[in-house]
């Protein structure tokens, strides 16, 4: 049971392990065992409740497919278990983010003295391009 908060949970069973060789540097130990693994979880048949599938549905990373279904690849460590619990992890951390609600933004006008501030460098800065022109002759 993957705990995300004390009300949601998945169970082991809605996740399915693959066991593929880790890439990069390791020697012979990575050519002859499969370490690595590929963490599928399918968003739409999974037991969620309906407002975290849509929310989730709507995150934008590249780990959840067009499907609905996030693929995590895990291969940080050298065996199979701790790269288990570290794609576990990341899944747990994708769908927490998921469930937080970010705070509607709330439009503001800019102050009289911050339009001013701006307005007085603005000026500044025409100033200081203004005395970097040639000098020309009026004869």
């Amino acid at each position: 049971m993957l705990e995300i908060t004390d009300t949601i949970s998945i169970p082991e069973r809605e996740l399915e392990f693959t066991q593929i060789r880790a890439a990069g540097p390791g020697g012979q130990h990575v050519n002859k065992v499969a370490t690595a693994v590929q963490l599928r979880f399918d968003i739409g048949s999974s037991s969620l409740p309906d407002s975290c599938k849509k929310r989730l549905m709507t995150v934008n990373d590249r780990r959840i497919t067009e499907d609905g279904i996030i693929i995590i690849k895990a291969q940080q460590f050298r065996s199979l278990e701790q790269n288990k619990i570290d794609a576990m992890q990341r899944l747990r951390m994708l769908v927490a983010r998921a469930l937080v609600k970010r705070k509607k933004r709330v439009p503001t006008k800019p102050s009289r003295a911050s339009k001013a501030k701006r307005l007085d460098a603005k000026q500044h800065q025409s100033r200081r391009k203004t005395l970097r022109r040639k000098i020309t002759s009026f004869d």
